[in-house]
This record gives structure tokens, sequence and C-alpha cells, in this order.
């Protein structure tokens, strides 16, 4: 069993006793939380896991301090959410890999990857929305040492090395907790992605060669550049994941799954409007500006 765990959790009770039996086989399970006022951590530890917990302050600043401040037990570490599980096929590819290092047939002279991209089924209304959310891919498997993370949302990686991509997947479940909580973490979400857009169109200019990149990941990066500078967004995503991606092959469950991504799309665009236009917020407050009545 030469894999870590790693799991970053927050209020998980009802998600991880699944996730947990899913990696049941790891004898190295660590659970970082963003301090819970569940039984989260009874769970955890109940299940063997070895327990860390500090506030959370953005994805990438968590994974980081994790990278930083864990020792984890094995080389090579596996990060899943408490709403995901592990499969027997992924397990299969991932021990195979950490075997290879460990038995020195894969190693950093032979530029070997020290860090792989991961897909997942995503799981709404009881149906894999294959069309609508395909798989894509996630930095999800590496090496501690060998990899940092940007960004608030939605990390991107910095990877010391050569990067891969696994065949097989692991399955999330992205409404495990109620259409309510997606509404409210989405909204969330939309805050540091509108921050993060501001940010990107500040100091990322657009690099067309990048979509012609042989890695898959920069081609995507780059898109996602590109898209912040479009006009119509949440139109666009709707007609690309509804229309291009098929989405309309998932039945409802892929019509109503592109209909929230087009209105979380639409929360990022309106934030990122206040963000270029603050005076507006403030005459929304009737700080100056016009005045009416009287």
């Amino acid at each position: 069993m030469p894999v870590s765990i790693f799991i970053q959790t927050l209020n998980e009770e009802a998600n991880l006793p699944g996730l947990l039996e899913s990696v049941s086989w790891a004898d190295d399970i660590v659970v970082l939380d963003s301090l819970s006022s569940d039984r989260t951590r009874e769970i955890s530890e109940a299940a063997g896991a070895r327990w860390f917990e500090r506030a959370y302050d953005g994805r990438g600043n968590h994974q980081n301090w994790a990278m930083e401040n864990i020792e984890f037990k094995h080389r090579w570490v596996f990060y899943l959410d408490a709403d995901e599980r592990m499969t027997p096929e992924l397990r299969t590819e991932i021990e195979a890999i950490a075997g290879e290092w460990d038995s020195g047939s894969r190693s950093d002279a032979n530029n070997d990857p020290v860090a792989y991209y991961c897909g997942r089924k995503n799981i709404y209304k009881g149906r894999w929305l294959k069309h609508a959310m395909p798989p894509g891919n996630i930095m999800r498997f590496f090496q501690p040492p060998k990899i940092r993370f940007a960004r608030d949302a939605n990390p991107v990686p910095i990877v010391d090395g050569e990067v891969g991509y696994l065949r097989k997947h692991f399955i999330h479940y992205n409404f495990s907790k109620g259409i309510h909580e997606w509404i409210e973490r989405h909204n969330r979400y939309s805050t540091y992605e509108a921050n993060e857009t501001m940010k990107a169109l500040a100091e990322n200019p657009v690099r067309i060669g990048n979509l012609f990149s042989s890695d898959r990941n920069t081609r995507r990066l780059e898109l996602k550049n590109i898209s912040f500078r479009m006009p119509c967004r949440p139109l666009l995503k709707f007609f690309y994941m509804y229309v291009l991606g098929r989405g309309f092959l998932d039945g409802r469950a892929g019509w109503t799954y592109c209909r929230l991504q087009a209105m979380y799309e639409y929360m990022i665009v309106l934030k990122v409007r206040e963000l270029k236009n603050p005076g507006q917020v403030a005459a929304d407050r009737g700080e100056g500006g016009t005045r009416y009545g009287g």
C-alpha cells in the first residue's frame, strides 16, 4: 500500500464514512480539517486517520500548508474531498505507479512524472453527467515536495518536474448535501473566481501559442484565460456545455446542471463588474449619486 490519502474537510459527517470506506485499504490517511463543529473528527479518528486542523484561508493556501507541514508516510499522495470516492480500478493504477518508484524502475533521473492529473465521474440525480460535465483533468496524485498550488479557488498546480495523466477516474457526488448547499458553495466560489478574474486580466496576457501546446492542461488553462475577456460568458458557457458538449444527452439532469453552471458564471460576471466599479456599490447603499423623493 505505497500511497498516502489526503482529505480536506469541513463539517463532513454525512459524506466522510463513504469516502473512508473507499480508501480503507490505505495505511496512511490524513485529514486536514477547517475547524468542523460536527462529528468529522470523531469519524476520522475512528477510521484510523491522522488529524490536522487550521482555519481555512483559500484552497491554494490550505493545500500548500499541508504540503509544507504534514509528513506523509509515503512518497506518493492521492487527494480526495469528502464527497468523492476512490474506485478499485484507480487504486490499482496509482499503486502500480507508486510501486514502480519504490522499486527504482521510475525515477527523477528518467524524467518520469512526479504528479498526475486525474478525471472524475460527476454524479447528479443518480446519473453520471458524462457529457454535461465530462471527467476533465484535476491534479490529485503527486509527490508533496514537488508541488505547490496557486489561486484561492480551483487551484492551479505548480509542479517541479514532469506531469502525467491517469487513465482511471474517481467518483464525485457533487450534490451530496442538496441543491441549497451547492448554491451556497458556488456563491463563495464565485467570489474567489471574480477576484482571480481581476488578477488574470491585469497580470496574465493572452498567449495564443499555449493553445497549441502539447500539454492538454496548458491548452485548457489558456482557453479559460481567453474566456475571462469574452462577452456573454453565461450564455457561451451554456452553449458550450449543453450544445457543443452534448449535455442534452444526459437528459433532465444535464439540462439542469448546464443551467446551474450558466447561473454560476453569471454570478462571477456580476461580481467582476462590482470590482471594476466600486462606486456603483456605494451608490446602491445610497452614498452619493442621485437622490430620490423629496
